[in-house]
This record gives C-alpha cells, sequence and structure tokens, in this order.
C-alpha cells in the first residue's frame, strides 16, 4: 500500500514535471540548502550558548533573533526536501541512508522542541553570566551533533546509487 502511495505521488504531474525540468529541479535543490544554511546558521550560535559560549549574551536575546530564522529555514527545507523525495519516492524511501536521515531529523526537531522549552530557564535567571544547567549544555551539544548527522546523511544520499 505505501509503495502505491508514493508510486502515486512520483508520477503525480507536478513532481513529473519537476523530475523533468532541470532548472526547476536544480531551484528546488538550491532552496533545500539555502534552508539548511538558514536552520544550521541560526541554530548552532543557539546551542553554542546553551553549551556556556558567550555567557554575556543572554539567551533570550540570542533566541529571539535566531529562532525565527532557524524555523524558517527548517520550513524551507522540509517543503524542498519533500519535493525532492518525491521526484523518487519509491527509491528514496527504500534506502536504509534516507530512513536514518528522517529518523534523525525526527530526533533533531524534539530536542528543538524541549529545548525551546528549557530556554525559559534563562528568562528566571538575575545575572547574565551564569553558566547553562548540564542539561541544556548537553541538548545544545546534541542538536549539533543531530543536525550535522543530517547534513552528512543528505550529502551521502546524493551519491547511493
Amino acid at each position: 500500500m505505501l509503495v502505491d502511495v508514493l508510486t502515486a505521488l512520483q508520477e503525480w504531474a507536478p513532481i513529473a514535471a519537476l523530475r523533468n525540468s532541470r532548472w526547476t529541479y536544480a531551484s528546488v535543490n538550491a532552496a533545500h540548502i539555502l534552508g539548511i544554511a538558514l536552520l544550521f546558521g541560526a541554530i548552532v550560535p543557539l546551542d553554542l550558548r546553551l553549551m556556556g559560549w558567550r555567557r554575556t549574551v543572554p539567551i533570550g536575546t540570542m533566541a529571539r533573533v535566531l529562532l525565527p530564522v532557524a524555523i524558517a529555514g527548517l520550513a524551507l527545507a522540509l517543503v524542498a526536501g519533500l519535493a525532492l523525495f518525491s521526484v523518487r519516492a519509491t527509491k528514496y524511501a527504500a534506502i536504509g541512508l534516507f530512513q536514518l536521515k528522517v529518523a534523525l531529523i525526527i530526533c533533531a526537531i524534539i530536542n528543538t522542541l524541549l529545548l525551546h522549552r528549557a530556554v525559559q530557564w534563562e528568562t528566571h535567571q538575575p545575572a547574565i553570566d551564569v553558566t547553562p544547567p548540564r542539561r541544556l549544555r548537553v541538548a545544545g551539544a546534541l542538536s549539533i551533533a543531530l543536525w550535522m548527522l543530517v547534513i552528512a546523511c543528505g550529502r551521502m544520499l546524493a551519491f547511493v546509487d
């Protein structure tokens, strides 16, 4: 049944047009990369702050600036990534590396949602130069590692036959 759904998806006229258009496909691919750049570029400084870097800058201040950029990047990467997936949905769905990438994305998003709730910790701290709790430091490091693994899996998928 899943194969039928994926086959129908990749045969859908807009997806077939995407597959057959060199420049449209390249543009969607570029949008996917731009989304990844926005996401990773915004999330790394925030995660580093959670790990104790630049403690003179409040986490809340960084989050107000960087979270909207990260969310926009994630949305762009997901939409473009789904379009790219749809071009060869049956093939990609069967690749273990793709399945790992999806699992890592889910873990990274869950970690990010938990981090967002935990960032409320600093808004109640009287001093700026306070070392974040261990759980925030670990979650920040985990976030960077998960997103790096997602990127690595995505790049490796380009070389899977």
